[in-house]
């Protein structure tokens, strides 16, 4: 068991145990990976991300944490890798290469929703962006689209994504880049513009057609498939290479989908709302082998210490991966 886990009193404990939806799981399993856990059975990676749930991610530390914490991936950060020297680079590959660590998704810089005059900008900046990542092996970039719009019509917000997007993944692209989009499916939050926008994951493939580059594909989330209402069929429509990274969480009990709140969300099996079983064997059967990252927004995580957040966030990925069975 952790020394930091060893110190926590009992009501840390419980409320850690129980965010996790860890009734009767072991707290001593969190640090390692559990020795019936089905790792043969998948190819994808579990991915520590410190931003979505609210640790600080300081790159030099975080190599530690996800090694502690029994992770097998971090995210990149371009900024950081970008100002290392070679030398400093190969130190910081290599001990990602001893603690058995890969890369994740770096998050896409670049204001692609907005004006012109923010998105040209961005683009200028966007090569500096991807050569920092191509030079540390990064290969996954990812991003979110809005699902409404105050003033575009669906048809005039569908050919300005398509074009800027095809601009984006072609810089992407010469460094060896691949995009993944992510579609938004409450339908609280598409339906509180004047414009709904792409909100489903048959939109998104219209918008990944008409790029017509094909470095570009999903991003993923188990919130987002759940309140889109969509299926394992939906999934299983995927070839692996179509999925760049995946989001993983629950969602709230007692809310019907159709009210549910996109900054309400719940770690992974915390309640069982979203059949995660499902949702991971899918990627499982397609072959899906990137990052998947734990996005709850729980506030109940972002108020506990560091070490105790990353231990309940661990324990529950690996609650869900154990639904896969030996």
């Amino acid at each position: 068991m952790n020394d930091t886990l060893a110190n926590l009193d009992r009501r840390q404990f419980v409320r850690a145990a129980t965010l996790a939806g860890l009734a009767g799981c072991g707290m001593g399993a969190l640090a390692g990976r559990a020795a019936d856990e089905p790792k043969a059975m998948r190819k994808f990676t579990l991915c520590l991300a410190c931003g979505p749930i609210g640790v600080p991610g300081d790159p030099r530390k975080v190599i530690g944490l996800a090694s502690q914490f029994g992770f097998e991936a971090i995210d990149p950060s371009a900024q950081f890798l970008g100002k290392l020297t070679d030398v400093e680079l190969r130190e910081y590959l290599g001990e990602m290469k001893d603690k058995k660590l890969a890369w994740g998704a770096a998050g896409l810089p670049l204001d692609f929703r907005g004006g012109d005059p923010a998105f040209e900008q961005g683009l200028k900046s966007l090569p500096d962006f991807a050569l920092a990542l191509r030079r540390a092996g990064v290969t996954r970039v990812a991003t979110w689209l809005s699902p409404r719009h105050d003033s575009l019509t669906y048809v005039a917000n569908f050919r300005q994504h398509a074009r800027r997007l095809r601009e984006v993944a072609r810089v992407l692209g010469d460094h060896g880049l691949r995009l993944g989009l992510e579609y938004v499916g409450p339908k609280t939050s598409w339906s509180g513009g004047r414009y709904p926008f792409i909100h489903t994951m048959a939109e998104m493939k219209d918008l990944i057609a008409e790029i017509k580059c094909d470095n570009v594909g999903f991003l993923l989330d188990s919130w987002h498939w759940y309140t889109a209402q969509e299926t394992e069929a939906d999934l299983l429509s995927l070839k692996g290479s179509d999925v760049i990274l995946c989001h993983l969480n629950d969602a709230p009990s007692g809310v019907p989908v159709e009210q549910q709140m996109d900054n309400r969300r719940d770690l992974p099996c915390a309640t069982g709302v979203i059949d995660l079983k499902r949702f991971l064997g899918a990627m499982v059967k397609i072959g899906y082998d990137g990052p998947v990252v734990c996005e709850p927004f729980s506030q109940e995580l972002r108020k506990m210490p560091p070490e105790q957040a990353l231990a309940a966030v661990a324990a529950a990925m690996k609650r869900a991966i154990a639904l896969l069975g030996a």
